[in-house]
């Protein structure tokens, strides 16, 4: 774990940087209090990432929580009992660990996820453009679209333009600059830009120019800066423990199973994407991911924390950092542990305007044009699932686009079931003979392409079905070749089931059957 230490710390500082303005404002959007956010932070990046076998993913509190976590505060007579919740919740999850439930993430369309990860660079960066324009109305970290009737993602950047930051602006602008000068192949072999990450160096302007400015008319003032809690009294200022006494009422385990569900999927979701961006393609153990992620969120239910899942901003942020192993994300959990009591006046000098810059250029790179130029070269099967994800995820949230881009993809495989049935045939004009395969399978799905088969096949031609490879068929269809093989009897047109019977039911090995067909036919 330590072999690429050169890598992995440099990249615990960037995700430290993106992580810390995330847990605060993730925790502010939920209800909770900004302390809550920083412990499931903690607890994803230490603990979690200990118990992990994802070597570049990173966890905290999600985004895709934030309306559950809300209206779970809001419901529950008082924080220690939904604290409980979450408690059961990751005693949930480390269950579906256990009953293997993983596998569940290998059934999402790779379309799909690539929708994902491009819808969220989008919304990073549509998140991100008020903040470096000095409009931070709206907490870090939220991925939701609408707000209020007035408030949504595209309202803001009209919004910005009235309370626009001439300070801020030209923070971010450094900041930009900087990190892009870092990018270059000539900064990249200078030596000292492999320890330092352009990523602080922005950051750390960011913080000189608004001690420059800051008893100016323009300077920032404190809603435009990183906001840290205050820890008078140590631990009793940081640790709330859950209410155990509700163990027994039945919304608390409502809502454990939902936390449970949701992180879950969101785990699950994130887990196939973060293993498409890493370079070195490592495969995460999905049963092992749930087991880490229930029992960081049993830890962070006991002492006041926010649910936990694995979060794709932090994760990709770390990949593009050059993290090679789990030691980035531990370490950024204990970086996240010292300041928030070593250097928390420190912390609240950092601007939001510089870590938009950051997270501006992570956005860039999860939502290349590039991506979407090669998706559409790969044809409308990946292409629609994908652009359907992308645009549903903008306009509505992280697990209601994910539904419906998984809705498009299975609706693009029934319409090519159903425009290119699974049959292959051979037609021989001379001697007037029609010959239809079937393949191994064939499900009620192919119903519409055999029909239309037998229904172009000219009435003097000799039909035979050659069904001799088939293993399953369901009744529908035997229905279907029944039906035509009385026709054709009673019409005396010469049929044939190549299979020892007539009868479609007795049929043995089905298997190309139709995929061929649309080539065969033109």
């Amino acid at each position: 774990m330590f072999k690429y230490l050169s890598k992995d710390v440099p990249a615990s500082l960037v995700v430290f940087l993106v992580a810390l303005p995330l847990c605060l404002g993730i925790a502010l959007a939920s209800g909770a209090e900004p302390i809550a956010g920083l412990i499931a932070g903690i607890i994803g990046g230490i603990v979690v990432g200990m118990i992990s076998g994802s070597a570049i993913g990173v966890s905290g509190p999600a985004a895709g929580l934030a309306v559950i976590v809300l209206n779970g505060i809001q419901t529950m007579p008082s924080y220690e009992i939904f604290l409980l919740a979450v408690v059961v919740g990751g005693f949930v999850q480390l269950m579906l660990g256990v009953l293997k439930a993983g596998i569940i993430g290998f059934y999402f369309p790779s379309s799909v996820i690539q929708g994902m990860l491009s819808a969220i660079g989008l919304i990073i960066i549509l998140k991100q453009i008020p903040h470096a324009f000095g409009y931070d109305a709206e907490p870090e970290g939220s991925l939701q679209f609408a707000h209020d009737a007035t408030h949504n993602t595209f309202s803001e950047l009209s919004y910005m333009m009235d309370m626009l930051q001439p300070v801020a602006v030209a923070i971010s602008a450094a900041g930009l600059a900087i990190l892009i000068l870092w990018e270059m192949p000539f900064m990249k072999r200078l030596t000292f830009t492999q320890f330092l990450p352009g990523s602080l160096v922005a950051v750390m302007t960011g913080i000189g120019l608004h001690l420059v400015t800051r008893d100016g008319a323009l300077g920032l003032g404190a809603d435009h800066l990183v906001q840290i809690p205050k820890i008078v009294n140590g631990w009793s200022d940081v640790v709330r423990l859950p209410d155990f006494g509700a163990w027994n009422r039945s919304d608390v385990w409502i809502l454990g199973v939902t936390i449970a569900i949701v992180a879950s999927l969101e785990t699950l979701l994130c887990v196939e994407a973060t293993d498409k961006l890493d370079p070195e393609k490592r495969v995460t153990p999905t049963n092992r991911e749930l087991i880490a992620q229930g029992t960081g969120n049993v830890l962070s239910g006991l002492i006041g924390g926010l649910p936990i899942t694995q979060v794709i901003v932090r994760s990709s942020a770390n990949i593009q950092s050059g993290g090679k192993t789990k030691l980035s994300a531990i370490l950024h959990g204990f970086l996240l542990l010292g300041s928030v009591f070593l250097i928390p006046n420190l912390l609240s000098l950092i601007p939001l305007s510089s870590l938009a810059a950051i997270l501006l250029v992570v956005g860039y790179k999860l939502a290349k044009p590039a991506q979407f130029k090669a998706i559409a070269q790969q044809g409308a099967r990946q292409f629609l699932p994908f652009i359907i994800t992308v645009l549903a995820i903008l306009l509505t949230d992280l697990l209601v686009g994910i539904g419906i881009g998984i809705v498009a993809a299975l609706l693009v495989i029934l319409f090519d079931h159903f425009h290119q049935p699974i049959i292959d045939f051979e037609v021989d004009d001379e001697k007037k003979l029609c010959i239809i395969h079937l393949g191994e399978d064939v499900t009620f799905m192919h119903k519409v392409g055999i029909r239309k088969v037998f229904e172009s096949v000219p009435r003097d031609f000799k039909m035979v079905i050659d069904a001799k490879r088939t293993v399953r068929m369901d009744a529908d269809v035997r229905l279907i070749i029944n039906e035509w093989l009385d026709s054709a009897r009673a019409g005396g047109w010469d049929w044939t089931v190549e299979n020892g019977e007539d009868n479609p039911s007795r049929s043995r090995p089905l298997a190309k059957f139709a995929r061929k067909l649309g080539a065969n036919r033109g």
